[in-house]
């Protein structure tokens, strides 16, 4: 089942795995159908597929496809969250079981267990797992009472939605009835999780598969840069993790692999997401997708570990021990990757072309697509991400486009948009204090430590002229990653 159609905050990163899956079982001899209303995809393209139906993701068109051909198994995973939603609709009206059709990949119930978000919660509790101090409400006057019991800034989850949208963060009491009203509308079943916001929190999500013998390996570990309160999907985000100490990683690491193993015996692939605390102490579980995620498709390119076609080998059967991982065709899949280099992802906005969109960023997420810097360190992958969001910047800044504004600077930090990261770098600028901008944004300090830095230096270049500055600063902004460009502005000459 593929991702449908292309909508704000389910992009193409589905149609990464979807074509990876259809490869993967093609290799094997296996006769695939896939079903996707979208024809602007790859996996769409005739050679993928034993058979393309450009139909919508509705029950109806399963059925069709179901009475043509012989089908024996469903892989709802490589679709993201329209797919998983598809396949339990069918699945409630008895369709699979109709047509004596298997669904690998993932259980009816852990799906069930991971969007019903008071379920998960109760599972988690059994487990041990700390959870945000949270309830759940299926009506208004329920959601009153809740408020009331925990007081403000409030996070509200509808179920069963994708890209977190109908959920909100409330701030103001004034505005809890309007946004309690839009959470229960979004969610399919008329049910909202209610929970005490982790304002500031850093978050962090880990990519895991497993197969049939409970073998699980942890393909990559991601922080996130903007703290909770931010979608995922609208998040600047770094792999591998940069902030965690050993130990905080190694618990995170046992938790996930447990929370993987009580939801189900399936074997596929697994995205678990968890909050930690500035001081690296706490660390809550805040949700599992029992699917291919928007992240596993940055995973796999950030570490060259094509999660989708293993995940798509270990739905039908295989171990990881008994395959190979592509990157070096000898090492096993078993193997988890490690990486000696660091890779930035920052979202695409396009507010441009929504006039009046609400340009703060939250838990719904806005971006239309993202894109992935590889440094040897983060300052290099940062700055490379940065020249590559085509929006007319080269690079962090070094560019004469600095704000100078210190109150829309302040405002900023304080309310995130698309542009937070480049105001975070003219606020060091203008001299604002380390403390003002770590408490405003709630990123990391050593995220801003290492933007902190690059000012320091581009102060340093610009003491010199073309002819005299020495070859070890040149070689550090290089390493650094600014282009030639940046430097030519700092030296004051042109970039030729």
């Amino acid at each position: 089942i593929g991702s449908g159609p292309i909508i704000i905050g389910q992009a193409c990163e589905f149609d990464y795995s979807g074509s990876q899956a259809l490869r993967s079982l093609r290799e094997d001899g296996i006769k695939t159908i896939l079903i996707n209303s979208n024809p602007a995809t790859i996996m769409t393209d005739p050679v993928m597929a034993d058979h393309v139906y450009l139909k919508p993701l509705t029950t109806s068109s399963i059925k069709e496809i179901l009475t043509t051909h012989d089908i024996d198994a469903v892989l709802p995973t490589m679709g993201g969250q329209s797919a998983l939603n598809l396949c339990i609709e069918a699945d409630e009206k008895g369709i699979w079981n109709d047509f004596d059709v298997e669904i690998i990949g993932v259980d009816i119930d852990a799906i069930n267990i991971c969007e019903d978000r008071e379920q998960f919660k109760q599972l988690l509790k059994k487990i041990d797992i700390p959870v945000a101090p949270a309830k759940t409400a299926t009506s208004f006057l329920k959601g009153k009472e809740i408020a009331q019991e925990f007081g403000f800034p409030l996070v509200i989850r509808p179920s069963f939605t994708l890209g977190g949208s109908g959920a909100s963060l409330v701030y103001k009491a004034e505005d809890f009835d309007e946004l309690l009203t839009r959470g229960l509308e979004a969610s399919p079943i008329h049910e909202v999780l209610i929970d005490k916001a982790l304002m500031g929190w850093k978050e962090y999500e880990l990519e895991l598969l497993r197969d049939k013998n409970d073998n699980v390996v942890i393909i990559c570990t991601i922080e996130n840069m903007d703290p909770m309160g931010i979608h995922t999907g609208d998040s600047i985000t770094v792999a591998p993790a940069m902030t965690l100490s050993d130990t905080a990683y190694q618990r995170m690491r046992d938790m996930a692999i447990k929370m993987m193993r009580s939801i189900g015996d399936f074997a596929g692939g697994c995205n678990v997401q968890f909050a930690v605390s500035p001081d690296n102490q706490t660390i809550i579980g805040i949700e599992i997708n029992p699917r291919v995620s928007r992240s596993s498709a940055l995973a796999s390119k950030a570490t060259g570990y094509p999660i989708a076609k293993v995940a798509a080998k270990l739905a039908i059967g295989y171990n990881l021990d008994e395959l190979s991982n592509s990157i070096t065709g000898t090492t096993s899949a078993y193997f988890e990757p490690s990486i000696d280099y660091v890779i930035v992802k920052i979202p695409r906005w396009n507010f441009d072309k929504f006039k009046g969109a609400d340009r703060r960023l939250g838990l719904s997420m806005k971006a239309v697509g993202e894109v992935m810097g590889i440094g040897r360190n983060f300052q290099e992958a940062l700055q490379k991400a940065c020249q590559s969001l085509e929006i007319k910047r080269n690079g962090l800044g070094a560019d004469g486009k600095e704000l100078k504004d210190q109150a829309q600077i302040l405002y900023s930090l304080a309310n995130p948009s698309w542009n937070r990261l480049f105001h975070v770098y003219d606020a060091f600028k203008l001299g604002i204090s380390f403390r003002t901008i770590h408490d405003l944004t709630k990123i990391d300090k050593w995220f801003l430590k290492q933007i902190e830095e690059l000012i320091h230096l581009e102060a340093e270049i610009s003491k010199y002229k073309l002819e005299t500055i020495p070859r070890e600063l040149m070689d550090e902004a290089k390493k650094k990653g600014y282009a030639d460009r940046q430097i030519a502005h700092l030296l004051d000459c042109l970039e030729s």
